[in-house]
């Protein structure tokens, strides 16, 4: 008699399941180190100078600027509307 063996289709799925859980938790972590990563390297640009910065070949930081804007220049602008 010819032995016969009985699979149940339960098995594939879980290890699938299981693998998509370490592939999602691996992505979270990559994804944390990146974000951490730039926390730390926008922090460490953020503490140098205009000066250290044109050392290392970086751009200025770009940090908002206020410009003076006289009130008859607004008032112009509100009659133009």
């Amino acid at each position: 008699m010819a032995h016969t063996k009985t699979r149940s289709g339960r098995g594939a799925p879980s290890r699938r399941l299981f693998g998509s859980r370490l592939k999602s938790v691996a992505i979270i972590i990559v994804a944390f180190r990146t974000w951490r990563e730039n926390v730390a390297r926008r922090r460490a640009l953020a503490d140098l100078t205009p000066d250290q910065l044109k050392d290392i070949g970086h751009p200025e930081a770009h940090e908002p600027v206020l410009d003076v804007v006289k009130a008859a220049q607004t008032t112009n602008l509100m009659s133009m509307r």
